[in-house]
């Protein structure tokens, strides 16, 4: 079993197996090869061309036989183009032709256009609302990149989206790929079955070093480098506690089969203050209320030279568990290997497909995703924040529709006590 501090971003499940939750110990169910009148095929189109959109389009044609990559799009030319010189070793899953390369603000309509059958969001997430919104009213499966969402106003659009889905009967698959390793299945199916009693309260954390930055070039304008240095503005990450530390709440809600009430929190920005980072926070501490009245401990941080740990832990009545993989207590259990959760999420979503019995987790994600944002808003305001205000009330939109580059002054740092809550 992998250690779970001193990690890095991306890198924290890489090394770590895991089996799939619709096929957990083959990843293979039967084929349904009538699927699409008569054809087994699937052609997938790649909405955003950096390294999480290639390494995911990487992952979904070795996930399944007889998956191609069909069309490329990215806001810039040389990113389309970088993943169309990227992914030519992929051989003859590899179906991209230069006239199938797009970029510009309308590329994703145009892959989307392109005659594929499923498409794998991965531009900033701000901009995810209204991909999925199309891509879905055009009837394509999708693999989308959490967080799905930077606001409650996007995530409403990705409720209703994701409730369209269902009607048309679309797949829909997110990132959140702890959903779908072993160790995390295998763990938390037996928190639910007993093994630790009764959940008292649980912690989570992503607390790490700095990520890259995109210094500003001559002649750039406001919004090309938001966007090319997206992690920093938060209509488009999120910050850092909803781009990243999703992962680990969404795991807290699966395993307490519920979304907080209402929270708490602290946070700011005492390393990053250079301009070059935007005006996200580099530290959040938030405490959310569950139903019953558990508590969880959220803390995130993004600041070299400090103690780093990534993981979730939650505390029963009768044991304690790390729901990665094992649980002390009346039960003692520990889980010992798996396969590759990048790739089996992947795997779980195209044998859905083919099945007849498309798996959606658009809702999932989108409240899991609306979990992280009322922690930021609950530190950003330094109010109380409640789950029926977020979902149902706030008027926070930061959704942009944006069709060209020009000006866009950087929004002002959030400061408690003074940053209305909306």
């Amino acid at each position: 079993m992998m250690k779970r501090r001193n990690v890095t971003r991306r890198d924290f499940l890489k090394t770590s197996l895991g089996a799939g939750t619709v096929a957990l110990a083959s990843g293979v169910l039967g084929w349904n090869y009538a699927w699409a009148q008569g054809s087994d095929r699937i052609r997938v189109g790649l909405i955003g061309c950096g390294g999480r959109g290639t390494g995911a389009a990487r992952d979904a044609v070795s996930a399944a036989p007889n998956v191609e990559i069909w069309a490329l799009g990215d806001l810039f030319q040389d990113r389309a183009e970088g993943a169309f010189n990227n992914l030519q070793n992929l051989g003859d899953r590899f179906k991209v032709t230069r006239e199938r390369v797009f970029w510009g603000f309308d590329n994703y309509l145009k892959v989307i256009n392109s005659g594929v059958d499923m498409v794998i969001l991965a531009t900033p997430p701000g901009f995810r609302p209204i991909h999925f919104k199309a891509a879905v009213e055009a009837g394509k499966h999708v693999f989308m990149e959490k967080p799905v969402a930077v606001c409650p106003t996007g995530v409403r659009m990705v409720l209703e989206a994701a409730n369209l889905a269902k009607q048309k009967g679309l797949g829909v698959v997110a990132g959140t790929q702890r959903r779908h390793q072993k160790g995390y299945i295998e763990t938390i199916k037996r928190i639910h079955d007993g093994a630790i009693g009764k959940i008292l309260a649980a912690q989570c954390y992503w607390n790490q070093g700095g990520l890259w930055k995109w210094d500003r070039q001559p002649g750039m304008s406001d919004i090309e480098w938001q966007i090319r240095n997206w992690l920093y503005f938060t209509w488009l990450s999120g910050d850092h506690i909803v781009e990243q530390h999703i992962h680990n709440l969404d795991v807290i809600n699966w395993v307490l089969q519920a979304y907080p009430v209402k929270c708490v929190g602290m946070g700011g920005r005492q390393v990053r203050t250079d301009p070059v980072y935007g005006h996200i926070y580099d530290h959040f501490a938030i405490e959310y209320e569950y139903p019953g009245g558990v508590r969880v401990l959220s803390m995130c941080r993004q600041i070299d030279g400090c103690a780093n740990r990534v993981g979730e832990y939650v505390i029963g009545t009768e044991g304690v568990s790390d729901p990665a993989g094992w649980i002390r207590g009346k039960v003692q259990w520990r889980n010992e290997g798996g396969n590759n959760p990048y790739v089996q999420e992947h795997t779980d979503l195209i044998n859905s497909i083919r099945e007849g019995k498309p798996l959606n987790e658009g809702e999932q994600v989108a409240l899991s995703t609306l979990t992280a944002i009322m922690g930021r808003m609950a530190a950003y305001t330094g109010q109380e924040v409640t789950w029926d205000f977020v979902l149902k009330e706030s008027k926070l939109n930061l959704v942009k529709n944006l069709t060209q580059f020009g000006d866009m002054p950087v929004d002002e740092v959030a400061m408690p006590g003074k940053t209305p809550l909306i």
